[in-house]
């Protein structure tokens, strides 16, 4: 039976954090500089290549929180067929091992596109700065990469 007492559903819950909490920063970062950048280009059409690269770079942080609900998934062995038998302990070592990417991925992911909307302001002055922009924003990426190698050892602690 897949109930709580197996911790299969808290590790199911973690799974989900990881991918729900970091994408929706991602959504939020993504759109938000979206709209900066649709701004800027329907000014000059030119300025979309550094625009769309600004826009891309909060949505790393879904990327990341999907890559830790599918290496809970894995581990627990529902991607495969085979669904381990989880004490709750184990169950619970699974969530906050997920907490990492999906609270880092929401804030992160947040900030990087309201660094990456400034970046687009930059561009849209100052067009030879978009390397300056990037690197700005990518700074920011810095604690979610921090936070997804947090999650990735904290999973691979786990004895299942």
């Amino acid at each position: 039976m897949l109930g709580l007492e197996s911790g299969l559903i808290l590790a199911v819950i973690g799974a989900a954090a990881a991918v729900l909490l970091a994408g929706i920063g991602s959504a939020i970062g993504v759109g938000t500089v979206g709209q900066a950048a649709a701004g800027v280009v329907s000014e000059d059409p030119d300025k979309f290549g550094s625009a769309l690269i600004l826009q891309a770079l909060p949505g790393t942080q879904g990327i990341y929180g999907l890559l830790v609900g599918f290496l809970i998934l894995q581990r627990i062995g529902l991607i495969g067929g085979n669904p381990a038998f989880l004490t709750v302990e184990q169950g619970w070592s699974f969530l906050f091992a997920a907490l990492p990417i999906a609270i880092g991925g929401l804030v992160s992911a947040i900030y990087q596109g309201k660094t990456a909307v400034s970046g687009v302001y930059l561009v849209a002055k100052r067009a030879e700065e978009s390397g300056k922009a990037i690197i700005f924003a990518v700074m920011v990426e810095t604690y979610a990469v921090l936070a997804l190698l947090m999650s990735i050892m904290m999973l691979f602690g786990i004895a299942v």
